[in-house]
C-alpha cells in the first residue's frame, strides 16, 4: 500500500525511528563528551554567556584577548536562543568548569593522546548545576535542532525523486548516524543552528517548484533565509540558491515580471532580519560579514597553498566529515573510515548508474530539483574551499550546511544496488549497520580519550622496572620510570612510562616537561604536558595513590645522528615557568631537573649520506640530508652546513638557496644565500635524480648571546623573493622553510 503521493507507508515509520534514534544518540553524545571539548565549544558558549548576563554583542578586538576569540565575530541568533533559555542558570563557576589545559594537542594526532582542552573536576558531575548546567541546556536545543535536519532530510528526498523507494529513509540514516553530525549536534555550536535553517531554506526552495510561486511562499523563504544568515555568515549563499531557482522556475514558465516580485518578497525580510548586521559590522570592522576580524584573530594562512597543494589535505577533509572528535585530535578507528569512504564510493558509482537509468527513462526523477542539489553542494563547498585558502579550515564538517542534499546524492546512488524489490530491507539494514557504528562511538572512542589513568595497585607498584624515588617540590613524587627502547632513529617515537604519586594534596596545576637531551645539552625531542595526558592535573593527585602516566617523544626526522642522549625531566609551574626543586630519598638536591637513561641516536641503516631528510619543495626539488661540522660554537666562528640536494623534476628556475641560525623572535644571528655550489650548480642544470653536495660557512655575529639557535633552511625565487613551499605528507603544505637542527651558541 502506498499514499497518495506515492510515499509507502513503512518509509514513515522507518524514518520516524531514526529520528527518535538521533534524538536518543545526541543526548548521548551530549553527556558522554566533557564540557567545552566538542569542537570551538571553548568559544562558542562564551558568546552565549555574555548575551545572557544582559552585556551585548561582543565587540571584537584582535589586540585583546577575549573568552570567546574568533566566535563573538559570528552572528548572534544561535548565541541569543541559548541565552533565552538559560539567563537564569548562574554561570559564575565559568572560570571554575573552563580551565585550559595549556598543553592539548589541538588539530594533532599524537600517540600519547594529550586531547583534553579543559581541565575536568566533579563540577561536571551529574546532577548538572551551573555552567555545566547551562552548556548541557544549549548541547540538548541543538540535539532538537539536528532532528529537524533529519526529518527534513527526507522530505527533501522524496522531493527529488517520490518513486526511488528506500533513498529517502537511507538519506535521512546517512545524516542522523553520520558521528560528526551527532557530535556537533550534541555540542554549543552555531552550526547546528545554521544548518537546520539551510536545510529548510533548501526545502522551502523545492517546495517553490513543487507548489509553484507565490509570494507568501516567497516571504516565508525570505524569513528562513535571514534567520540563517543572522546565524552564520555563509548562510549568504543562500540568497544565489533561492535566486537561481526563482529565476529557473520564471524562465520555464516565461514569466519574468514574476521574478522581480518575488524576488523582492525574498530580499525584503532578509535585509529587515540580517541587514542590521551587516550595518553594524560595516561600521565597527568595515567589513559587512566581519570575515576580517574573524581572520585577524584566527590567523590568516601563511604560506597559502594552491589548490593543488590544497588538495593534500583531502584525508584529514574526509576524517572531520565523518567522525574527528574533541579539537580534531579524537579520530575513528581506521576501518570505521575505511567503510564510510568505501559506502562514498559506491553512492558516486550509483550516482553513475542512476543518471544513465534516468537519461534512457527507466527511471523518474525531478531533474530541477535534483539540479538544485547539485548547486547547493557545490557551491558550499566551494565557499569552504575559499575560506580554507584564507584561513587553515580543512574540517569536512563545515559542509554540513548542505548535508541534507550531500546525503540525498549519497542514497540515491547507494540505492541503486538494491534491487527494488528488496529496498525496504537493504535500506533498513544498512541504516541499522550506520546506527549501531553511531551507538558504539561514544563508548569505544570518545570517552576512553578523556578517561584518567587507572590507580595501580600494590603488586603494580612493586613491579616499577626502574626506581627512582625523587620528589618535586613538596609532594610531587616520582616513584619510577619504564623505556623499553634505547636505539632509535630519526623519524622514531620514544615512550616513557612514569609512575607518579603525591605525599600530600596539591593545591595546583604543575606541568611536567620530558627532553630527550643530547650532547651539549641539545633538546632532540620534547613533551610537556599535565600529567595522565591532561586528564590527571597534580591538584586532582589523591594522596598515596599510584598511577602510570605513558609520555611519547616524537623524534623529529631531522635529528642529529649518531649522538647520545638521555631524559631529562622536571615539573614546572606554567604561568611562571619556574621549576620545582628535585630531591632524592636520601636528601640530595639534583637541581630543577632529573636525568635518566641512555639512548643511542644513530642515523638509518640503508642511509647513503649522513642524516637523510625527505623534504619536498613544491615537487620540483628534494632535500635529502644535511651534515654539520659541529654542534656547538661560539660568536665570530664559523658553523660549516652541507646540503644534498636532488631535481624531483627538470627545473627551469635558477632557486636561492637560503639559510640561517635563528634565535628567539625569528632574528638572525647567521646567514648565508646564494645559488647552490656557490652558483656553479644553478638549479636549473640539474638532473632529475642526480645528488648535489653543496656547502655553506655560517659566520655567527659576534654578539650572538649564549643559547639555542635553529638552522633553518630554505628555497625562493631571486626576483620576487617568493619562498617555495614544503610539501608534508599527502602533498599537504606545511611551511615555506625546513628547520634542521639545533646548535648551541657557547659564552
Amino acid at each position: 500500500m502506498t499514499s497518495a503521493s506515492g510515499e509507502q507507508p513503512w518509509e514513515r515509520i522507518a524514518v520516524t525511528v531514526i529520528v527518535g534514534a538521533f534524538v536518543v544518540l545526541g543526548i548521548i553524545y551530549s553527556i558522554v563528551t566533557p564540557v567545552f571539548e566538542a569542537s570551538d565549544e571553548l568559544w562558542h558558549y562564551p558568546v552565549v554567556q555574555h548575551l545572557a548576563q544582559g552585556n551585548g554583542l561582543p565587540v571584537q578586538d584582535p589586540a585583546q584577548a577575549q573568552l570567546w576569540r574568533q566566535e563573538g565575530s559570528q552572528p548572534p541568533l544561535y548565541y541569543a536562543l541559548g541565552a533565552f533559555l538559560t539567563w537564569w542558570v548562574d554561570t559564575s563557576d565559568l572560570y571554575q568548569v573552563r580551565r585550559l589545559n595549556p598543553h592539548a594537542d589541538i588539530g594533532v594526532l599524537t600517540d600519547d593522546g594529550n586531547v583534553n582542552m579543559t581541565v575536568h573536576s566533579d563540577r561536571e558531575a551529574f546532577p548538572y548545576h551551573g555552567t555545566t548546567l547551562a552548556v548541557h541546556i544549549v548541547r540538548w536545543l541543538s540535539v532538537l535542532l539536528g532532528a529537524i535536519t533529519v526529518a527534513l532530510t527526507y522530505h527533501i528526498t522524496r522531493s527529488v525523486a517520490p518513486e526511488t523507494y528506500g533513498a529517502g529513509v537511507l538519506a535521512a540514516a546517512l545524516v542522523a548516524f553520520n558521528p560528526m553530525f551527532l557530535f556537533i549536534s550534541g555540542s554549543v555550536n552555531n552550526d547546528n543552528l545554521v544548518v537546520t535553517l539551510c536545510t529548510l531554506a533548501l526545502w522551502l526552495t523545492l517546495r517553490l517548484d513543487e507548489n509553484g510561486l507565490t509570494v507568501r511562499r516567497c516571504v516565508v523563504l525570505g524569513v528562513v533565509s535571514g534567520l540563517a544568515v543572522l546565524t552564520k555568515a555563509n548562510a549568504i549563499a543562500l540568497i544565489g540558491l533561492v535566486g537561481l531557482a526563482l529565476a529557473v522556475s520564471c524562465w520555464r514558465d516565461r514569466r519574468w515580471r514574476r521574478f522581480v516580485v518575488c524576488g523582492v518578497a525574498v530580499i525584503i525580510p532578509v535585509l529587515a532580519i540580517a541587514g542590521w548586521w551587516v550595518v553594524r559590522n560595516w561600521s565597527l570592522y568595515g567589513d559587512p560579514l566581519g570575515l576580517n576580524m574573524l581572520v585577524e584573530i584566527t590567523g590568516a594562512r601563511h604560506p597559502q597553498p594552491t589548490l593543488w597543494q590544497l588538495a593534500g589535505e583531502w584525508q584529514g577533509f574526509l576524517w572531520s566529515y565523518w567522525g574527528l572528535f574533541g579539537g580534531l585530535n579524537v579520530a575513528l578507528e581506521a576501518w570505521t573510515y575505511a567503510v564510510f569512504n568505501l559506502l562514498a564510493i559506491a553512492a558516486l558509482l550509483g550516482l553513475v548508474c542512476f543518471a544513465w537509468r534516468c537519461l534512457h527513462g527507466s527511471c523518474r526523477v525531478n531533474g530541477i530539483r535534483l539540479f538544485i542539489l547539485i548547486v547547493w553542494s557545490v557551491t558550499v563547498f566551494i565557499a569552504l574551499i575559499r575560506w580554507t585558502l584564507m584561513t587553515p579550515a580543512s574540517q569536512g564538517r563545515l559542509l554540513f550546511s548542505a548535508i541534507a542534499a550531500i546525503s540525498t546524492l549519497l542514497a540515491l546512488g547507494l540505492v541503486q544496488w538494491i534491487p527494488a524489490g528488496g529496498r525496504r530491507i537493504g535500506a533498513g539494514v544498512l541504516a541499522g549497520a550506520l546506527c549501531v557504528i553511531a551507538a558504539v562511538v561514544p563508548f569505544r572512542i570518545i570517552a576512553p580519550a578523556y578517561a584518567p589513568p587507572p590507580l595501580l595497585d600494590s603488586a603494580a607498584i612493586a613491579a616499577v622496572p626502574e626506581q627512582l624515588d625523587v620528589t618535586f617540590g613538596s609532594g610531587i613524587k616520582l616513584l619510577g620510570y619504564q623505556m623499553d627502547e634505547e636505539v632509535i632513529q630519526p623519524g622514531d617515537r620514544l615512550p616513557v612510562t612514569l609512575y607518579w604519586e603525591a605525599t600530600i594534596p596539591i593545591d595546583q596545576d604543575y606541568s611536567v616537561f620530558v627532553h630527550l637531551l643530547a650532547e651539549n645539552d641539545l633538546v632532540v625531542a620534547q613533551r610537556d604536558t599535565y600529567p595522565g595526558r591532561g586528564s590527571m592535573p597534580t591538584s586532582a593527585w589523591p594522596p598515596g595513590k599510584v598511577f602510570a602516566d605513558t609520555v611519547v617523544l616524537q623524534v623529529p626526522r631531522t635529528a642529529y645522528a649518531p649522538s647520545q642522549a638521555q631524559i631529562e625531566l622536571g615539573v614546572y609551574d606554567f604561568g611562571t615557568g619556574e621549576r620545582l626543586p628535585a630531591v632524592t630519598a636520601a636528601g640530595r638536591h639534583l637541581g630543577d631537573n632529573l636525568r635518566f637513561g641512555h639512548i643511542t641516536v644513530q642515523p638509518a641503516q640503508d642511509s647513503i649520506m649522513p642524516n637523510p631528510v625527505d623534504f619536498s619543495f613544491e615537487g620540483r626539488l628534494k632535500l635529502s640530508g644535511y651534515e654539520l661540522d659541529r654542534r656547538a660554537a661560539r660568536p665570530g666562528e664559523k658553523l660549516v652546513l652541507t646540503l644534498y640536494w636532488q631535481a624531483l623534476q627538470p627545473v627551469t628556475e635558477d632557486y636561492t638557496v637560503f639559510t640561517h641560525v635563528l634565535g628567539k623572535g625569528e632574528t638572525i644571528w647567521a646567514q648565508k644565500d646564494g645559488q647552490p655550489q656557490n652558483g656553479n650548480a644553478p638549479t636549473s642544470s640539474w638532473e632529475a635524480g642526480t645528488l648535489i653536495e653543496d656547502r655553506y660557512e655560517l659566520l655567527l655575529r659576534t654578539d650572538t648571546p649564549p643559547d639555542v639557535y635553529e638552522v633553518e633552511v630554505g628555497l625562493y625565487q631571486p626576483e620576487s623573493g617568493q619562498r617555495l613551499g614544503v610539501l608534508g605528507e599527502q602533498g599537504r603544505l606545511d611551511a615555506d622553510h625546513v628547520v634542521l637542527t639545533t646548535v648551541r651558541v657557547l659564552p
